[in-house]
């Protein structure tokens, strides 16, 4: 299994970002060789679907000669609102070719829905108000999405790329029930979830199932894999949670256990630390690296 950093943080002085970009200029060279020397074997990157070819093949070079070649690709949306479908489909074709000219061989997406459920997730991140959930999603929305779904992947079959859906809040995937019902209507070899375990703890105040519930149900499925760990503060009075990002070592989730699932059932793909968005990244993401790299010797 390759280790692939998913950076949610890109600052290094004096260059301040977004968060999940590389950075540009000067500042780019020293992210690089901080972050190879956390021993990561590539890169998550999203798709940058208006650059030139000639500045991908330039981009794939550079990354190559770091020793940090981009090995996954973000890119798509939802596909159950009329007024963004045909937006979403666009972007996830645009990052299937993203990803065969950088030379990653995965796209990650998250399926986003309409905002139906009042009392649904908080929200994440900064995100806009959306609520969408499969607590809350139709027959017709699972079916139009995996129509989409079946539709990309006839572009990324042509170019050798896998498309993973990740479970995620405020998305119609966003727990073990509903990323394996959109399985069996989307039914390609070449789409797979992405089985991101502290979305699962993450989606509501109470969590609708267990991680190791979760994985388990999900490692014969899998086509990549979000790693990041939470600590669960919940307020039950107000029927809320805070959710507080930690490295890997700490945290309610037990990656020991979800690796050994996914072993189990035979997966051998990439492994992503979803980085910290807090403090000093190349310390704490250190400390993730380091702690999956021993469960992977184990």
């Amino acid at each position: 299994m390759q280790l692939i950093y998913a950076f949610r943080r890109e600052n290094v002085y004096p260059h301040t970002g977004a968060g999940m970009n590389l950075p540009a200029g000067p500042a780019r060279a020293e992210f690089l060789t901080r972050s190879k020397a956390m021993a990561f074997d590539g890169l998550e990157l999203g798709a940058a679907a208006s650059a030139a070819d000639t500045d991908i093949a330039a981009l794939r070079e550079e990354l190559s000669d770091a020793g940090l070649p981009c090995l996954a690709v973000r890119g798509g949306g939802g596909f159950t609102h009329p007024r963004t479908v045909e937006g979403s489909k666009q972007s996830l074709r645009n990052a299937i070719v993203y990803a065969s000219k950088i030379g990653a061989t995965v796209v990650n997406t998250v399926l986003g829905t309409p905002a139906r459920d009042p009392s649904g997730p908080g929200l994440a991140w900064g995100e806009a108000s959306c609520q969408g959930s499969s607590r809350t999603a139709t027959h017709e929305d699972f079916d139009r999405t995996a129509a989409a779904i079946r539709e990309a992947a006839d572009v990324a079959a042509d170019v050798g790329v896998d498309i993973s859906i990740e479970v995620h809040q405020h998305s119609i995937v966003d727990n073990s029930w509903s990323a394996l019902r959109l399985m069996d209507l989307v039914d390609q070899p070449n789409v797979g979830i992405n089985p991101d375990l502290g979305n699962v703890l993450w989606t509501y105040d109470e969590p609708e199932e267990s991680c190791e519930a979760a994985i388990v149900a999900l490692a014969a499925h899998t086509k990549y894999w979000h790693c990041k760990n939470l600590y669960r503060v919940n307020v039950p009075d107000l029927r809320r949670s805070v959710f507080l990002q930690v490295p890997l070592p700490e945290g309610e989730i037990d990656y020991r256990f979800a690796l050994s699932a996914l072993c189990g059932a035979g997966y051998t793909g990439h492994v992503a630390i979803e980085g910290i968005r807090l403090g000093d990244q190349f310390a704490r993401d250190r400390a993730s690296a380091e702690y999956m790299r021993g469960l992977f010797a184990e």
